[in-house]
């Protein structure tokens, strides 16, 4: 890796002309805050190296993106940069079809160091807790089924959560009682065979 790669330079220059200002501008940002920088080709898109991964930039048909590889802890950091109400994208700065879509420049400088502060430090974002699942509402008419099944009613069981939920929204989501009944002996036949909802593609 260089300070300047030139495959970024082939990036920009075959970027829609839309996307080549807004590239450049990102990458003379980049440097010149942070001039230890180097750049290199991941995923088929420039990114930029610090100590790992900084962040990294990408042109589309009709927008560009760019995200920090650290975003969640740089935007806490720096929550002005990130702007409300915008498209969402790749990266965390949305849809961006012109310079004025980023951050002001001593904006997006403060979230440049940042991200060199936190690749310095090695620090992680801290683990989301998982959700709590909802308990599952068996509907009594799928009650009634398998209580008459014992077969099918030990595989329910013995399914996980989300082989459980995906037969009760199946059912569920039936527009007319007719189609309800139906979906009802289908499942039922499929458990009594120890089949999951979607078992057609289980091999796929």
């Amino acid at each position: 890796m260089s300070a300047f790669d030139p495959r970024v330079d082939a990036y920009i220059e075959k970027s829609a002309d839309f996307a080549k200002p807004i590239l450049s501008h990102i990458r003379e940002c980049i440097h010149s805050t942070c001039p230890e920088v180097e750049e290199t080709m991941k995923w088929g898109f420039p990114h930029f190296m610090y100590k790992g991964i900084l962040c990294s930039m990408a042109a589309f048909k009709h927008h560009c993106a760019f995200g920090f590889w650290r975003g969640a802890l740089v935007f806490d950091s720096v929550p002005d940069a990130r702007k409300k109400g915008k498209e969402t994208a790749m990266g965390q700065l949305g849809r961006i079809t012109k310079i004025g879509d980023l951050p002001a420049r001593n904006i997006f400088s403060r979230c440049i160091i940042e991200a060199v502060r936190l690749n310095e430090t090695g620090a992680k974002a801290p683990i989301k807790p998982k959700p709590v699942r909802k308990a599952l509402v068996v509907p009594d008419d799928l009650k009634a089924g398998l209580k008459k099944n014992k077969k099918a009613l030990a595989t329910f069981e013995g399914f996980s959560y989300s082989h459980r939920k995906e037969y009760i929204q199946w059912i569920t989501a039936a527009k007319t009682d007719a189609t309800r009944m139906k979906r009802l002996k289908t499942a039922i036949d499929w458990m009594e065979a120890g089949k999951s909802r979607h078992w057609k593609y289980a091999n796929c």
